[in-house]
């Protein structure tokens, strides 16, 4: 059986940004995709707009030392929407992430409009980044 597109679609923005690819990830994402950062650290917030989200998430590497890494456990879609299952670990400033976290998108016309992030301890999530 074949992967859905919306699937395959995850998977490439997720490739790419495993190894930094900026143009695949502005592939993936339209103009005036919104992404949702829960918590209460210093990456909470909502990020209008490409620039923006991909701002974001180049904020990642740098803020944990290059250690931040997403491994995926599994992508689920369908026509509008997909998620993702992951386990994100990183170091910073002597502290350890360790979180298994659930992304929520939105999909409209092959690329990613809108995405939310739910942590399965957000406690713990926002005194990493902190």
């Amino acid at each position: 059986m074949a992967e859905h597109a919306n699937v395959s679609l995850l998977r490439r923005g997720y490739e790419a940004f495993a190894k930094g690819d900026v143009a695949t990830l502005t592939e993936v994402f339209s103009e005036d995709v919104v992404w949702h950062q829960p918590g209460t650290n210093l990456l909470s917030g909502e990020y209008g707009g490409r620039q923006a989200v991909l701002a974001f998430l180049g904020r990642l590497a740098p803020l944990s030392g290059g250690t931040f890494r997403v491994e995926l456990h599994d992508l689920l879609a369908s026509e509008q929407h997909g998620a993702a299952l992951s386990r994100q670990t990183a170091s910073r400033q002597g502290k350890q992430l360790d979180a298994l976290v659930v992304q929520v998108y939105h999909i409209r016309d092959g690329k990613v409009t809108e995405a939310w992030n739910f942590f399965q301890d957000q406690r713990l999530y926002d005194e990493f980044w902190s």
